[in-house]
């Protein structure tokens, strides 16, 4: 979604605050009502969190197109909506609460299950005969249940992927983009340039995880960690594939220069969303992004050819190359709604219609979130964007798992990370021990 939405990597302090007034408020949430008759008038109440005017255009439009199938419920849409505004109209209950909301994290999906505070889905798509082991990816269902609690369902998804010059990559004597993580390092390499000065020209990947989208669980992704165990403990410590994470990626730091050099590369570049982004000013050569920076760099008319691949993957699971992370948009009822039923039937048509899904995500350049729009004749499937719908469609992809604090415990990794790139992390082994002490303390607060 091309917005400054998915926001970076960090969006922690909003986070934070929806986790305080999720732990700290609703437990106990305004009761609602399935008794409604859905073939009955009624006004529905939507929130959500787009805002740029093409996606608000879109909302709209999708929201017609229901109104039109359903002509005795009408939609109140509103944009631009935080989760902690929902959050705490979702917690007072009252004739102000929205039925429908959706969110852009993910992460707290966990907590709107074991909180009460979206409704059980499972109910309404039983009723419904809508089987949503076939209608939606695994890993999207994946990342919208909790403990066997479906509260959400996908509505469009974001995946990550591999941007790079071909013009560099031509100049580099680079004949396709790297597969695996050798490759990516002597790519990354070669693809460096210095002035006169010894000062960076061109860098051929930033490895630093506080650039841009390099939050470390979407690159870790390529490893597919454990993060929990069956009990829901944290066993990072224990996957021998995060250690050889940060192993891969401090490498790849001292290859292109050190951290010094690189941070210090970093402070020269533009805003992510603006028009000195650096890959699309050229000082970086390869650069990890989603499916909704080429849409971007189709309107802003880079002064070098580009192209879209997977990011690589380690060298012993070469035959996993193709996957990725995946995030997304998830949406729901709330739990305070008297009048669920109509509201399923506009969640329902949101995010499960394949002509509306395969609409919207051509309007707004996002994936299709149903395997059937993810097959449609109808969705748009220029070469850039290809790349990202096969990601999405890879059963090796993989999202982030649900925790009862949401992303409290990526907040963690993300600092842990932070030490572990500026070398203030020693023993690795002792450091990763001490962040599933850290992540099983917090989860077990939450739960007190």
């Amino acid at each position: 979604m091309p917005r400054t939405h998915r926001r970076a990597p960090a969006l922690l302090v909003p986070l934070l605050l929806c986790a305080g007034l999720l732990l700290s408020g609703c437990a106990n949430p305004g009761r609602g009502s399935a008794d409604d008759d859905p073939t009955r008038p009624v006004t529905l109440k939507f929130w959500h969190g787009w805002s740029e005017k093409n996606e608000v255009k879109a909302v709209d439009a999708a929201i017609a197109r229901f109104e039109r199938l359903h002509p005795n419920i009408r939609v109140k849409s509103t944009g631009n909506v935080s989760d902690a505004t929902v959050n705490q109209a979702l917690r007072a209950g009252g004739g102000d609460a929205p039925d429908v909301v959706s969110s852009f994290t993910t992460d707290n999906v966990g907590q709107y299950c074991s909180s009460g505070m979206w409704a059980d889905l499972d109910p309404f798509m039983k009723k419904s005969g809508l089987d949503k082991e076939k209608v939606f990816p695994k890993t999207l269902l994946s990342y919208t249940s909790y403990e066997g609690r479906q509260c959400a369902l996908p509505l469009l998804a974001d995946a990550y992927g591999l941007y790079y010059n071909k013009d560099a990559f031509e100049k580099a004597g680079i004949t396709r983009p790297p597969r695996t993580m050798s490759e990516f390092r002597e790519d990354a390499v070669k693809l460096t340039e210095r002035t006169s000065g010894g000062s960076y020209k061109q860098l051929g990947f930033m490895p630093d995880f506080r650039l841009y989208q390099n939050s470390p669980d979407r690159l870790l992704a390529q490893w597919g960690p454990r993060y929990f165990d069956a009990e829901g403990k944290a066993r990072l410590a224990e996957s021998p594939e995060t250690a050889e994470f940060f192993t891969v990626q401090r490498d790849l730091i001292r290859a292109q220069g050190g951290y010094g050099a690189l941070e210090k590369f970093r402070t020269t570049f533009g805003d992510e969303m603006s028009s000195q982004n650096a890959f699309l000013t050229g000082k970086l050569a390869m650069h990890m992004d989603g499916e909704w920076r080429g849409l971007m760099l189709n309107e802003a008319g880079p002064s070098f050819r580009w192209g879209t691949a997977p990011m690589p993957v380690p060298d012993d699971r070469a035959d996993t190359y193709g996957r990725g992370y995946l995030t997304g948009t998830v949406a729901g009822i709330a739990h305070s709604s008297k009048h669920q039923n109509a509201a399923w039937e506009l969640l329902k048509f949101l995010t499960a219609d394949t002509d509306q899904v395969v609409a919207f995500a051509n309007a707004i350049h996002n994936i299709p979130s149903t395997n059937a729009a993810l097959a449609s004749p109808r969705l748009e499937r220029d070469p850039a964007f290809r790349t990202f719908l096969d990601i999405a469609a890879n059963p090796r992809s993989t999202g982030m798992p649900p925790s009862v604090n949401g992303g409290q415990y990526i907040v963690s990794l993300r600092d842990f990370a932070f030490d572990v790139e500026a070398g203030k992390v020693h023993d690795l082994t002792k450091g990763l021990r001490a962040l599933d002490r850290q992540i099983d303390e917090d989860n077990l607060q939450s739960r007190n």
